[in-house]
């Protein structure tokens, strides 16, 4: 078991990474504010499943996974660059419609797989964790696999605390809106993803 002063350094640290946003936190604003909520909190979910997907490969063997899916994660991130610009192209080209579409007109586990799919569309993440996790194991305790778990799961605990204040708060600006500035915040909205996208296409590992 790793020294309490050691996770307490590892939770420091992940704070600090989660609180930048990126192309998920974008997409959980957006929808949070579009959706509600509920849309942005199973963004997360889907997310934190990611994560968990991520966390596993590293645990049990990621030096063979980024030797033989490299090729795979560029075509991953293209497609989730474009699916955040065609989100976000949508919002700009909305008319004033933010307000109508909070009643749900999709339903949660549709957010859930939007969540999942933006951040495994994010290989950035995975080789992230390739490189700052295993600063933390300690081979003198042994059990690595089981240390990467422990740290990834702690990572996890601060991403969906952080992620879910931001699914909050987008739907709490969601619910505050009058009709003349629905139109504003959709194009907020649009554009946030917009860069999200723009910024994972240009991104690189």
């Amino acid at each position: 078991m790793p020294a309490l002063t050691t996770l307490l350094s590892f939770a420091l640290a992940s704070f600090v990474i989660v609180i930048v946003p990126g192309p998920t936190v974008t997409l959980t604003l957006a929808n949070s504010m579009k959706y509600g909520t509920r849309a942005g909190l199973a963004n997360v979910l889907g997310t934190e499943i990611g994560l968990l997907t991520m966390i596993t490969v590293l645990a049990f063997g990621l030096s063979a996974v980024v030797a033989h899916m490299a090729s795979i994660f560029g075509v991953l991130k293209l497609a989730g660059a474009a699916y955040l610009l065609w989100l976000g192209i949508k919002l700009w080209r909305s008319n004033g419609q933010l307000g109508e579409m909070r009643a749900g007109h999709r339903r949660p586990p549709s957010f859930v797989l939007q969540g999942f799919f933006v951040i495994w569309s994010n290989p950035k993440a995975l080789f992230f964790f390739g490189a700052f996790i295993p600063q933390f194991v300690n081979p003198a305790l042994g059990h690595a696999a089981w240390q990467t778990v422990l740290y990834g799961v702690i990572f996890m605990a601060v991403a969906t605390v952080f992620d879910g204040c931001y699914a909050l708060l987008g739907g709490r600006a969601g619910s505050w809106l009058s009709h003349k500035r629905i139109r504003i915040v959709e194009r907020i909205a649009g554009t946030c993803l917009i860069g999200g996208g723009l910024w994972l296409a240009l991104s690189r590992r």
